[in-house]
């Protein structure tokens, strides 16, 4: 909005990696028939009493070491009492003035200018239940609860109001997001709900210090809805504005389809949930030994991996970015541009060809649908010039995914070798051009754009096994 900057905080509740939930023995697997994942302790009967899963303190504690937080020597659970369907104990297991980590940074990129988006606090916590409106036969007259998600574990981390922009907000939700599945503490499925945000957004007269009236977004379900919802956010306060009116405090949620927001309620405070310590769990302290064995099992992180690749592979800034947002990707790049000495045609080849194919194929999420020393062997039959750049990604790359066949083992059975003698090259040069006289004239008129027609024709003639940069040299001496 014009003379407007918008001011925008997130709160991203990350599902932690174990196999049972945050307080009781339940399985957290999604995908279950309702309910069926439940006891008295995630069902909030009377007497049930918690107890802490250790796996779920040291994933919290791997995410905030990766996010450079300051590990609490003591964190103290709350109770957060607010009422819904979904939660059955009437109050949500939380972190509120003691969490388990303060601090931290995000590094995000955009443009080419780098920036760190502070964080406030990185708490545990457990899930609510979800409530189901629809996809049921009588869904017009009732909702529906499964509490399969009730006492699942979640890692809430809260950014400062440093967040300048809806793209500076999709920016740090992909680097968060990979941060967390590089040290395996979230898997950041979205679809499944591991990974979820809400959004606080307000606007200010650009130069204002003064903070403007916030609204909650909620159902947030993709990077690209958070993105458009915060541009619809910010555009609307700015109309209300302009108009003279003021912005109500309020949550609303996010209608992807009608690309609208909605007014749900009046957006709470703190206060609203009367926090109070949890009586049935003690205090947790980190033994310091322990986080220092944490912090050793750390892997390269996005941000210090991409400055590596950028620099030792002599890759572009963006390349490095889109390499590093997973680290199997990272992985495979490494391994591809080790085995054939072309690091910057392993990335093109990764961020083009396989990415696509990746998206295409179906099956597990994100798995890499070629053998490295599959793309690595076709990278050195292109270099070495027996098959041509566009033979390899038109043909050859797309068989090599289907099949699972090597390069070289489909070179030799189609006869795919690229034709690089003159003799006969020259042979196919003269027919085209005898074929064509007019655009042969206005060539050696001065239209020299004509070139590429005349190597596309020889290509076409050549079945495509023409080496393009030689027909090319030839056509200028034949032609000269």
């Amino acid at each position: 909005m014009p003379g407007y900057e918008s001011v925008i905080g997130l709160e991203v509740h990350a599902q932690l990696n174990t196999r049972t939930k945050i307080f009781c023995g339940c399985p957290t697997a999604f995908g279950a028939p309702p309910n069926t994942h439940t006891c008295p302790v995630c069902l909030g009967h009377p007497g049930a009493l918690p107890v802490l899963n250790r796996r779920a303190v040291e994933l919290a504690v791997r995410g905030a070491l990766a996010l450079d937080c300051d590990i609490q020597t003591e964190s103290v659970f709350a109770r957060k009492n607010y009422f819904y369907p979904d939660l059955p104990k009437g109050y949500q297991i939380s972190q509120y003035e003691t969490p388990l980590a303060t601090g931290g940074a995000v590094e995000i990129e955009l443009r080419g200018r780098t920036r760190h988006i502070g964080l406030i606090r990185l708490h545990l916590e457990e899930d609510a239940g979800k409530s189901i409106h629809d996809g049921i036969a009588d869904s017009d007259r009732y909702s529906y609860i499964d509490l399969n998600r009730s006492g699942v574990p979640l890692a809430e981390i809260v950014s400062r109001p440093d967040i300048g922009s809806p793209e500076e907000a999709y920016a740090f939700l992909q680097r968060l997001r990979s941060m967390l599945r590089y040290v395996d503490v979230c898997d950041g499925n979205m679809e499944q709900g591991s990974l979820r945000c809400d959004a606080n957004v307000s606007i200010r007269p650009e130069g204002r210090q003064k903070l403007g009236t916030r609204t909650e977004l909620k159902n947030l379900n993709s990077f690209r809805n958070v993105q458009r919802a915060l541009e619809y956010e910010i555009a609307r306060q700015g109309r209300i504005v302009d108009a003279g009116g003021e912005v109500r405090q309020e949550t609303v949620l996010w209608d992807a389809t009608a690309g609208v927001t909605r007014p749900m309620r009046g957006k709470e405070e703190a206060h609203d949930y009367r926090y109070f310590p949890e009586p049935d769990l003690p205090p947790v302290a980190v033994d310091p030994a322990r986080l220092e064995a944490l912090r050793l099992e750390l892997p390269e992180l996005p941000a210090a991996r991409k400055r590596r690749l950028a620099t030792s592979y002599g890759l572009t800034e963006y390349e490095a970015h889109l390499l590093t947002l997973e680290m199997p990707l990272s992985d495979y790049f490494e391994e591809v541009a080790r085995t054939c000495d072309n690091p910057k045609a392993a990335a093109s080849f990764i961020l083009n060809d396989l990415l696509r194919e990746q998206k295409q194929a179906r099956g597990e999420e994100g798995r890499i649908p070629l053998p490295a020393a599959h793309l690595a062997g076709l990278i050195r039959l292109i270099d070495a010039g027996t098959v041509s750049g566009s033979m390899a990604r038109q043909q050859l790359f797309p068989e090599m995914v289907r099949s699972g066949s090597t390069p070289e083992e489909i070179v030799r059975s189609r006869g795919l070798e690229q034709l690089s003698d003159d003799a006969t090259l020259r042979t196919m040069i003269r027919e085209v051009l005898a074929s064509h006289p007019a655009q042969l004239e206005q060539y050696r008129a001065g239209k020299t754009g004509l070139l590429g027609f005349f190597v596309g024709q020889v290509m076409r003639r050549s079945g495509g096994k023409a080496n393009p940069q030689r027909v090319s040299e030839l056509l200028e001496e034949e032609t000269g």
